[in-house]
């Protein structure tokens, strides 16, 4: 599961919303309105077909997941179609053909699949079956609703922190990885390495943003950056979020921002065997814990390390904060089968052996809270940093809005222009970027 920096994955916001409120103007179906479906019965054959956007090995690994339903429903049969994203699963929508299940890896449009229909609320499912939500982490828990309403349960979860390379840390007299910005920048000056001609060779922390992981909602819990004021407007104007920023321009104005450029431009891309880290052309950067198996399958002799990401010399209690997000599934407006894909979302998203066995097979963090404490959930010293993030009570989720992701790219957007030098004023140019996030959602009428 990789749902933030698959950018390809997620859909503009604005032709998301025109597509999801088309949804809403269609058909219902079966159970959406009148109370929960009911369940099959297990001595008659039922048919389910779910969508996901995993592929290859990960794939592999739904579709056990999927098959040991079988095992409550021996007569489900059970078609999981891979490479299926949000614009296929709108498009299903649309067009009267949903699957019964659809699996997203883009939290990021929760808002949307919410507010305007296109998921069905899964309220009376929970309330018939005495669902306790308790048992999923609150973090988790934030990015499959939205407003009180919750349209979808989560299968998994992502946890970033920061990964680095001991031996290139090791070859600078580095002993031990950063726990404060100072450190990082430190670090991450001395880690680098340019050739004769003044380019670079080894980037000791790659600034760039958005790239590889660098993405806003990943980096902002480390600074305490909120996303919204207490009144429900957007608050990307503060010292918080002028700290995140003024910090990786720091970093790019070392670097040059000419020569970094050129630098990226030549690096692999983020989920092949040509990632940087791979190649041991960065020495720290920031991702996620399914990086642990990418590397064991595609760089077994890169020797690193993992920890919190470092956070603000003035503000060590935030060491340990991370950002969570995760797969999301939800029954799609018009699913045929909505009380058979019910159990199996239940199946998918509660069921502790489930859970670890699937978390085992892709190296993701269980989601529920049993799971994670599951002694059959295998932990190395890396994945380690990460599920004890996961359960650390300083997780932040993913920012919902009924606008998608657009305030996300909005901010993306922003910080590239601030790193190349186009912004004279950062608070300024947050408070623009403030203005145009308000006048979107305001417009979205969610």
């Amino acid at each position: 599961m990789r749902s933030l920096p698959r950018a390809a994955a997620v859909s503009s916001a604005v032709a998301l919303a025109a597509s999801l409120a088309a949804c809403a103007a269609g058909s219902g179906g079966s159970g959406q309105g009148s109370g929960p479906a009911a369940a099959p019965a297990r001595d008659a054959e039922f048919s389910l077909t779910v969508w996901s956007n995993y592929s290859g090995r990960e794939q592999d690994e739904v579709t056990k997941a999927l098959e040991s339903f079988k095992e409550k429903f021996p007569n489900a049969v059970i078609e999981h179609q891979g490479s299926q994203d949000d614009d296929k699963i709108t498009a299903g929508i649309r067009g009267g053909n949903p699957p019964d299940v659809a699996l997203s890896f883009t939290t990021d449009n929760i808002g949307q699949f919410c507010s305007r229909g296109a998921f069905q609320p899964l309220k009376p499912y929970l309330d018939r079956d005495g669902v306790d939500l308790g048992q999923i982490p609150d973090a988790v828990r934030s990015y499959t609703e939205y407003k009180g309403n919750r349209c979808a349960m989560p299968m998994l979860s992502d946890v970033y922190g920061l990964y680095y390379n001991k031996e290139l840390l090791a070859a600078a007299g580095i002993t031990a990885p950063p726990r404060t910005t100072s450190e990082l920048l430190d670090f991450a000056k001395r880690t680098t390495r340019r050739a004769a001609d003044g380019s670079l060779e080894v980037v000791g922390f790659l600034p760039s943003m958005p790239f590889y992981a660098n993405r806003p909602q990943i980096w902002a819990p480390h600074f305490g950056a909120e996303w919204e004021t207490a009144d429900g407007r957007s608050g990307l104007a503060t010292p918080e979020w002028a700290a995140m920023l003024e910090f990786q321009k720091r970093l790019v104005d070392f670097y040059g921002h000419d020569a970094l450029e050129r630098f990226r431009a030549g690096l692999g891309q983020e989920y092949s065997a040509d990632h940087a880290f791979h190649r041991q052309k960065i020495a720290m950067m920031v991702d996620g814990e399914y990086r642990t198996a990418f590397l064991a399958d595609q760089a077994p002799e890169v020797e690193f390390g993992t920890a919190p990401f470092p956070v603000p010399d003035d503000r060590p209690d935030l060491y340990g904060t991370g950002f969570t997000t995760g797969t999301i599934m939800g029954i799609p407006k018009g699913a045929k089968n909505p009380g058979a894909a019910w159990e199996l979302i239940k199946h998918l998203a509660l069921d502790t052996d489930t859970v670890v066995e699937l978390a085992n097979g892709i190296k993701n963090i269980p989601s529920t809270k049993a799971a994670l404490a599951d002694p059959g959930l295998e932990v190395d010293e890396n994945f380690r940093t990460f599920v004890d993030l996961a359960t650390s009570g300083k997780l932040r989720g993913n920012p919902v809005t009924p606008i998608g992701d657009a305030h996300i790219k909005a901010v993306g957007d922003f910080a590239t222009a601030w790193q190349a030098g186009q912004v004279p004023d950062v608070l300024a140019g947050l408070r623009e970027v403030d203005r145009r996030v308000d006048e979107q959602i305001a417009k979205s009428g969610k």
